[in-house]
């Protein structure tokens, strides 16, 4: 079927180009784009209409994410904007997606206040992973390798504090192990080893860590340094993921224990799927391997999603934003790279992912993220 030439539909992408060592935005971009591709050689929207995608930058920068949410809003016939990797820029563009009545999707920013912010009707949907979900899994897996007390290193934000409060509901129920101590790094601090040898001192015998690739790079390269004997394992949630931490963190990522908690490996998807959606990306961005996709989780999740909004689209008749949000929450049946989701969003649920689609990875000696077991 041909793509008419009438006006395209479009979708937006507010992320964090432009940021030193960042991979995550264009990896979300690349998702988009190459799930873009497909639905329109297969004959677009609403009959013939081409899919669009608007990209702006926020360089991380809150003030500017707003900017570009009300400059989104304003776009005739654009039906959603795609976040970037970070929640702190999420969290604080909520009260303008509110009050403009944005349809938002979120690949991979995990704070639980981003869906659950009060909204009603709740404009915000998630095909991503979830603090509340993370930590008790990270918290799991440090026990199942044999550390019977933890200490938690957290980022002192918005995505921190998320992560903290998962965990206080962790233990408030029974789970371990228990944490000994709690230590704060601010962003762009150039050393984070006193925080973990205060952890150390207390008693831990595995770090959770919650950071993005450039402090995590620093800690692994300073827990590299010390003696074998007091490197304890690293079990990081997977900001690290968003940029170049392999390149960074350099030879010493072999020289600590350090897993990173996933919600997809290409490596165990469809690999039919997998197969035609590499001659996309081969054509497109001279991608012709899952070993050359930067930032995978936000590339699976961005093409995922961009696939279940197109669906919701054609449902609604419409580019409307508040038909296309009702119609997100009807979809039925959609076979994605993730997995095949049933129904990816009901009324009640604005969470694609759930805790069976939790794995841990760690990178290889090529820098490629695989899965632990």
């Amino acid at each position: 079927m041909a793509v008419a030439d009438g006006a395209p539909v479009r979708v937006g992408l507010d992320g964090e180009f432009g940021l030193t060592n960042s991979t995550s935005a264009e990896a979300i971009e690349q998702g988009i784009r190459t799930a873009i591709d497909e639905i329109n050689r297969a004959g677009g929207v609403l009959g013939g209409r081409r899919l669009e995608l608007v990209v702006k930058e926020h360089r991380s920068m809150p003030a500017r994410g707003i900017k570009n949410i009300r400059e989104f809003a304003a776009m005739p016939d654009l039906v959603a904007v795609f976040g970037g990797r970070f929640s702190p820029v999420v969290i604080e563009e909520l009260p303008t997606l509110k009050e403009t009545k944005t349809l938002f999707l979120a690949p991979w920013s995990s704070a639980d206040a981003i869906i659950d912010n009060g909204m009603e009707p709740n404009y915000a949907f998630r095909l991503s992973l979830r603090d509340s979900l993370a930590m008790p899994f990270m918290l799991k897996h440090a026990e199942k390798a044999g550390a019977r007390k933890v200490g938690l290193l957290l980022t002192n934000t918005a995505w921190g504090r998320s992560n903290l409060a998962s965990a206080e509901r962790h233990f408030a129920a029974g789970g371990g192990p228990p944490s000994v101590a709690t230590a704060w790094y601010n962003w762009r601090d150039q050393s984070l080893i006193d925080k973990y040898e205060a952890l150390e001192r207390a008693g831990a015998e595995a770090v959770i860590l919650v950071a993005n690739d450039d402090e995590a790079a620093i800690l692994v390269k300073e827990v590299a340094a010390l003696p074998k004997e007091r490197r304890r394992p690293i079990i990081s949630h997977w900001g690290v993921t968003g940029g170049d931490f392999v390149g960074q963190a350099g030879p010493a990522l072999h020289e600590v224990d350090f897993t990173v908690i996933q919600t997809v490996s290409l490596f165990r998807a469809d690999p039919a799927r997998v197969a035609s959606v590499l001659e996309t990306t081969k054509r497109l961005f001279g991608i012709a391997r899952i070993e050359d996709i930067r930032s995978p989780v936000g590339f699976v999740h961005a093409y995922d999603l961009t696939h279940i909004l197109a669906r919701a689209i054609d449902m609604a008749g419409t580019t409307d934003r508040a038909s296309v949000r009702d119609a997100l929450e009807r979809v039925e049946n959609h076979k994605g790279l993730v997995k095949t989701f049933e129904r990816p969003f009901t009324p009640a649920r604005h969470e694609a992912l759930g805790p069976d689609e939790l794995l841990m990875a760690r990178f290889d000696r090529r820098g490629v993220l695989v899965p632990v077991e």
